[in-house]
């Protein structure tokens, strides 16, 4: 095979691989989302919601990342989270999972504790799908 011939194959088959390497990455952000999902509810649901149809303690999650903390209309935060002048990023949610009274000390929320960064990482892949409050 000629230098050539060997351009041509690899310039041929690179869009291919693409369409594969984006199938493969849609899936895997799909099954991230879905498995994310599944931590939520055994960590986080049983005092979040994440839509305006279910009973929340805790403030709504949607479109929690980007949004300021403190910031849901009508919920009663802890003097600390009004007090808050920061956006929960990923990098915030991820330290808040860790460990929210070390991040924000004086926060009434219970410590939850989720200190693997995998678990976090589906979580918030779970998070990216939930869409902004209406």
């Amino acid at each position: 095979m000629t230098l050539r011939n060997l351009f041509t194959a690899v310039a041929l088959a690179l869009p291919a691989c693409t369409g594969v390497a984006l199938a493969e990455d849609t899936a895997i952000l799909r099954i991230k989302a879905e498995s994310g999902g599944a931590f939520f509810a055994a960590e986080c649901q049983r005092c979040h919601a994440v839509d305006q149809t279910h009973e929340s303690y805790g403030p709504r999650l949607e479109g929690v990342i980007g949004r300021k903390a403190g910031s849901v209309e009508g919920y009663p935060y802890s003097d600390a989270l009004k007090a808050a002048s920061f956006v929960w990023t990923e990098p915030a949610l991820r330290a808040w999972m860790e460990d929210n009274q070390g991040f924000v000390p004086g926060t009434k929320m219970r410590h939850v504790g989720i200190d693997d960064p995998a678990v976090q990482e589906f979580i918030l892949a779970y998070l990216r799908t939930v869409p902004q409050a209406n």
